[in-house]
């Protein structure tokens, strides 16, 4: 077997770098119009979003995160993080997929600089905008993704690796996966490293089924993943560093970007309805009108958070070291917590503007998938396993003495 990193066929996309935070934008609006002419289809079907990545990748937009000189954007946490939420407004699985991407993306453009075969994935990431799928959790460790089981297993210049994923989104769909595993088969299940695959490298056998509630079309399957490659695949950079650096603020950061984008389009439906509402009655409010007002208060607050969490990873990452402090590593992973509780409340107060109208399917106002899919958010990664795991370091770190102006 040929592992060579250039033979899927290329889509022959055009080249287009640096533009301006508004043409992105343009960009973004214009996928998420298709991803929300499509996302009661994809919810109903509990499909992959196949309509709006065709539209993503017309406008090129997998390949923001890639470095300029590997023909990617170089664009910034925060440009992306405007995409997931615009992308969240229109259809909450084709955000959530897009976030997942990126996150991958970002931990190949952080952690994988100088090696032939890493760089030459990331242009084509840019040139053909491929599509990576995360494989993160495995067995029997749920969602602990500190722990791997499958170890990488070294036959001269070739590895390979079989690994009982539980679950790896949208994985049918992809064009390769990045994921964690054993360094070796004497390493400690703690001691992981990333590595990254292309579609023709590895094979899947579907173990579980994805019949969910919500995030119906992330389509997060379960799988036996068997593959094979070369070393360079292997990212050399211990995960554990992955992790702290890239994995977890960027996940936190966009998938809290994607859930404040739902939020935003559950308020203009709780909106649209009270102004119908208001002019059916003669200028008369609804009785439930006061809970639009505490949605878009909310949904203010939320976009704060996010916000602030953003401004402030960029920030920090200007300075040396700025990003492995315990205290940024404390604050990425409240953003989670916060975000997705958040999102949550904003959604239900959203409903109850709408009344009946909102709790039922079959009106233009129906937010069911909207709440469907944001319940979504504090159980991935559950929120309780974060906290547990947090109240050393709050313990540890004292109240800030200032707003930090």
């Amino acid at each position: 077997m040929n592992f060579n990193v250039s033979r899927l066929p290329a889509r022959n996309i055009p080249s287009s770098v640096g533009e301006s935070a508004r043409g992105l934008r343009a960009r973004a609006k214009i996928a998420a119009d298709v991803a929300a002419r499509h996302a009661d289809a994809v919810d109903r079907e509990a499909r992959f979003p196949s309509e709006a990545f065709a539209a993503i990748r017309e406008q090129k937009l997998l390949g923001l995160l890639v470095p300029a000189a590997l023909g990617g954007e170089e664009a910034s946490v925060s440009e992306v993080a405007e995409v997931c939420y615009i992308l969240g407004g229109a259809c909450s699985s084709t955000a959530m997929i897009f976030a997942m991407h990126q996150v991958k993306v970002a931990c190949l453009v952080r952690h994988a600089r100088g090696v032939a075969w890493q760089e030459t994935l990331q242009r084509r990431i840019a040139a053909e905008q491929l599509l990576m799928a995360s494989s993160t959790t495995e067995g029997s460790n749920g969602g602990n993704i500190r722990s791997s089981e499958a170890p990488v297993r070294t036959q001269g210049a070739e590895i390979s690796l079989e690994r009982a994923a539980s679950c790896i989104s949208y994985a049918e769909h992809a064009d390769g996966i990045v994921t964690t595993a054993r360094r070796n088969e004497a390493a400690a299940s703690s001691d992981q490293v990333l590595v990254a695959f292309l579609k023709d490298d590895y094979t899947l056998e579907r173990t579980q089924s994805w019949d969910t509630l919500g995030m119906r079309g992330t389509c997060s399957v379960g799988f036996v993943l068997r593959a094979k490659g070369v070393a360079e695949q292997v990212l050399a950079e211990p995960y554990e560093r992955i992790h702290s650096q890239t994995m977890v603020p960027f996940a936190h950061m966009f998938w809290s970007a994607a859930w404040a984008g739902l939020a935003a389009g559950a308020v203009q439906r709780a909106r649209d309805f009270v102004r119908a509402a208001a002019r059916a009655s003669g200028g008369k409010m609804p009785p439930a009108a006061a809970h639009l007002t505490r949605a878009r208060v909310g949904l203010e607050t939320l976009r704060g958070v996010v916000h602030a969490a953003i401004d402030n990873f960029e920030r920090r990452s200007r300075e040396p070291g700025g990003t492995d402090n315990l205290e940024m590593q404390t604050a990425m992973n409240l953003l989670k917590v916060e975000a997705s509780e958040l999102a949550v409340s904003i959604v239900l107060s959203a409903m109850r503007a709408c009344g009946l109208s909102g709790y039922r399917n079959d009106t233009e106002f129906t937010l069911g998938r909207h709440l469907r899919d944001v319940l979504s958010s504090p159980i991935m990664i559950n929120n309780d396993r974060i906290l547990a795991s947090a109240e050393a370091s709050a313990l540890m770190s004292g109240a800030p003495a200032g707003l930090g102006f």
